[in-house]
């Protein structure tokens, strides 16, 4: 495993450029990226201004990956994902939340930086300095990026420096926790939605997504990052859930020390209390757990579809 601290000012550039590399001026600018965004040429040559090598034959920025890592389980990762990591030429990954086995196939020598003690600024730059430089990063998260990621923020700042970016999808805890328990979030005749929700915390909620009023739709939930306000999760939910309703209680899914519980919503806070269910537990509010048992018409004889007539029988 390659160094986890990041260390200020490092020209983590690509080593495909070797050799062919040199100090450009700012006056030089548009002699050396006449082409490229605007926003990418300023900021190249502020930084050889502050004495970054920037490449003078090669100035395309490296492309920038947000590659979702799954919950826990590097078997999770996709291949692509993993791609991304391996052809890295610096990997940021949320070391609170992805484990360090997931981001181990980087390239030898290759910077590997835990975001977790830095800023959303000192992030960019590690990232800018790489891109800019014509170097690919995998930016690793936890789950999926598209799911309480902070990524628009981060695409912001490409953007704004003109540097290439896309997300890769990964594997979101609710999902993984579903598939570890065997369990279905739509279930015909009882519910075919699934909401995903937190409750309210540091960061505020819109009113009109509080939880109490999701609930009230009956469907499937799935809530994050709620495991430190356990006891206002149950009221908010029993405002309109019955308290016998099933939840699945999922910590740390994918992880060694992956724990699964069964409960209600009328005892979700003592069970939170009595198995320590703190931090990186989804709950999933599953009203069809014990509903009756139906099938979906899919592959009902008597359905008709693209593929195949129904039964006249």
């Amino acid at each position: 495993m390659n160094s986890s601290k990041a260390t200020p000012g490092p020209n983590l550039g690509s080593g495909a450029n070797s050799g062919a590399c040199s100090e450009v001026r700012p006056e030089a600018c548009s002699e050396v990226c006449p082409s490229a965004n605007p926003n990418a040429c300023t900021n190249a040559c502020s930084d050889a201004a502050n004495g970054m090598s920037v490449c003078a034959k090669s100035i395309a920025p490296g492309l920038v990956s947000f590659v979702g890592a799954g919950p826990g389980d590097p078997e999770l990762l996709t291949i692509k994902g993993r791609k991304a990591i391996e052809q890295a030429s610096l990997v940021i990954y949320a070391g609170s939340l992805v484990p360090p086995d997931v981001v181990a196939c980087a390239a030898p020598g290759v910077p590997v930086v835990d975001s977790a003690p830095l800023t959303l600024e000192q992030c960019h730059d590690l990232v800018r300095r790489t891109a800019l430089t014509g170097g690919a990063v995998a930016r690793v998260h936890t789950g999926d990026p598209s799911l309480y990621g902070a990524l628009r923020e981060q695409a912001r700042l490409l953007d704004q420096d003109g540097i290439p970016w896309r997300v890769i999808p990964g594997v979101t805890a609710a999902c993984a926790a579903a598939a570890a328990a065997g369990v279905t979030f739509t279930v015909p005749e009882v519910t075919q939605s699934l909401i995903i929700t937190r409750m309210e915390g540091r960061t505020p909620v819109p009113e009109r997504e509080a939880l109490r009023l999701l609930a009230a739709h009956g469907t499937s939930l799935a809530v994050y990052l709620s495991a430190g306000a356990s006891e206002n999760l149950q009221a908010e939910l029993l405002a309109h859930t019955p308290s016998d309703t099933p939840i699945l209680c999922a910590y740390r899914v994918g992880w060694p020390d992956q724990r699964l519980v069964w409960t209600t919503a009328g005892t979700l806070a003592q069970c939170v209390e009595e198995h320590g269910l703190v931090r990186q537990t989804v709950f999933l509010v599953l009203p069809g757990q014990n509903a009756a048992d139906t099938a979906s018409l899919l592959y009902a004889a008597r359905f008709s579809h693209g593929y195949r007539q129904a039964s006249k029988e």
